[in-house]
């Protein structure tokens, strides 16, 4: 059994990269699936429950900003990663102070965005006995009434936060140059992370700025038994 959550989100800049482009990022005209995942596990997640994205209803007007940001050129080797995961004592990181270890990049972003999430969420098999869907979704009501947040949510780039609040009374109508219908091409529908971290598209339509998700064609082995997909 599934139970449903509401959920808010707005910023002043977001950058959901499409993962086509190389060099510079640009942006998705709207929120993607696994960005809007990333808002609410980062408000509230566990083992014992699975988040899924019904629909992302775009609330502000799809405007595009260009910004220049200070990037690092370097990555983090991999073999002092694994040596701070033995010892938590070890330090990581990079510095950025140096000149020829940073560079500018252009990247097209959307600014002053709103968005509201459905989502439901689903227990999985690492539920315990005390997992309750009840006790779980008054959890996460109570964590958004107060702000809190394992980590700060973003809307796709950690420098972008995202504000979050409960919908109360009636959700926002999106603006009117939303209206009718609106092909926006394929596009990132989440991560399967226990398959080779293997990316999967889909191409959604918005219609008066609703977007429908369609349930992912990669569900684990343990979720089609349970609902008797092939």
């Amino acid at each position: 059994m599934s139970y449903g959550v509401r959920l808010r989100v707005w910023g002043d800049y977001a950058c959901f990269t499409r993962p086509e482009m190389k060099a510079e990022r640009v942006s998705y005209e709207v929120m993607t699936p696994s960005a809007a995942r990333g808002i609410l596990e980062a408000v509230y997640w566990k083992p014992a429950i699975r988040w899924v994205i019904e629909r992302i209803i775009v609330i502000r007007p799809i405007r595009f900003d260009t910004i220049r940001r200070n990037e690092l050129k370097d990555k983090i080797p991999l073999r002092p990663v694994g040596e701070a995961m033995k010892d938590p004592w070890k330090p990581l990181g990079v510095f950025a102070d140096g000149k020829d270890n940073r560079q500018q990049r252009a990247a097209l972003v959307l600014r002053d965005v709103e968005y509201v999430i459905d989502a439901i969420f689903e227990m999985t098999q690492q539920a315990g006995a005390n997992d309750n869907p009840g006790k779980v979704q008054d959890s996460f009501h109570r964590r958004v009434a107060a702000g809190q947040c394992f980590h700060r949510p973003y809307l796709g780039c950690r420098e972008f936060p995202a504000m979050f609040e409960a919908v109360q009374g009636k959700t926002p109508k999106p603006d009117s140059s939303l209206m009718g219908e609106r092909d926006l091409g394929y596009m990132l529908h989440d991560i399967d992370f226990e398959h080779d971290l293997a990316p999967h598209f889909f191409r959604p339509l918005m219609r008066d700025g609703v977007i429908q998700v369609p349930r992912s064609d990669w569900l684990r082995d343990d979720v089609k038994k349970e609902e008797g997909l092939p």
